[in-house]
């Protein structure tokens, strides 16, 4: 099993990285596996670089394994972050559009309706991320933070986005990229991204970060809140948390029932039985003989919002855990 690294030379927020990453040594040529494509090999890590948006591309792990016969374990994609803020940002995320229907296209590629399996490193690789970060001052100017389930490309593995953010000034700023994938200058402003890849991959010293061991642990499924899920980043920046899906509030679209008397009456429909339902699965599916347990962030809803939810977990014999109970 191979874990496979994707980078696009057309985002500098993931070409720069993936540059940096290949400077460290052990790297050799590895096998094309289509056009405009090339592929790099280091232990049991393969480096893909493409010419396309990173969301474009579907199905990589697939079509790695069809044209080289090895398995892929996980996929992880290098990429920039934007936000209306613009405050540099260092995030991690699982992707995925659960909440759309079949009849929507997606505007970042991925299916309507689909979840891919979150990777089981999402949480320690944040918490890895926040001390690098932190050790090479860059902390405050950046923010080392989660995002909600959002985008693809379609995978049928364990999957994570590591991204540098937020605007074009931040996405080639070497010392952030160096953070997520650990070398000296001249890649100094890339030690964050870089470390984060070197170590987390066991490539420093073959001491994996994340590798999840299924020894019945819990993990955390976000339902609510906002796009940085900071009610379920309180309890992921503890050591020992694993997180799945993090469905923020756009994730969950409800049709407001009808009232009668002053109280709602009758089914909540929309879609967000659904990406709930396709989240819980996927996390599930990765994370074998782990113990998923949801967590609401009750704040981000209304009353009727909170009883729908609440009932279909219970109906669907999905625990629901307060944040002590993932410690």
């Amino acid at each position: 099993m191979v874990v496979l690294v994707v980078a696009t030379a057309s985002d500098p927020a993931s070409i720069g990285p993936a540059a940096a990453f290949l400077a460290m040594p052990g790297w050799s040529p590895g096998p094309p596996i289509s056009e405009g494509m090339e592929s790099f090999t280091n232990g049991n890590v393969r480096l893909l670089k493409h010419e396309r948006s990173i969301i474009a591309e579907d199905d990589l792990d697939q079509r790695w394994q069809e044209a080289t016969g090895e398995p892929v374990s996980e996929v992880i994609f290098l990429s920039k972050h934007t936000a209306v803020s613009n405050r540099p940002a260092l995030t991690v995320h699982p992707i995925g559009v659960p909440h759309l229907r079949e009849d929507e296209t997606p505007p970042q590629g991925g299916t309507p309706g689909w979840a891919a399996m979150p990777n089981p490193r999402i949480g320690p690789w944040l918490r890895l991320m926040q001390k690098i970060a932190k050790e090479q001052g860059l902390v405050p100017e950046f923010e080392i933070t989660l995002e909600a389930t959002h985008h693809g490309p379609v995978t049928s593995t364990p999957t994570m986005f590591v991204e540098i953010g937020s605007i074009e000034e931040y996405w080639g700023r070497q010392d952030a990229a160096q953070a997520i994938a650990l070398v000296s200058p001249p890649f100094l402003a890339y030690s964050q991204y870089l470390q984060v890849l070197w170590k987390g991959l066991g490539l420093e010293d073959g001491n994996a970060v994340g590798s999840w061991q299924g020894n019945g642990e819990k993990v955390l499924l976000g339902i609510g809140g906002g796009h940085y899920a900071p009610r379920h980043m309180d309890i992921v920046i503890k050591n020992g948390v694993w997180v799945g899906h993090l469905l923020s509030g756009y994730s969950l679209p409800m049709d407001t029932p009808s009232q009668v008397n002053g109280k709602t009456s009758g089914e909540v429909s929309g879609m967000w039985k659904h990406s709930i339902k396709v989240s819980y699965e996927a996390t599930k599916a990765a994370f074998p003989g782990g113990e998923v347990i949801a967590h609401l962030d009750h704040k981000s809803f209304k009353g009727w919002q909170k009883n729908a939810v609440t009932s279909y977990l219970q109906e669907q014999n999905i625990s629901i855990g307060k944040p002590s109970d993932f410690f």
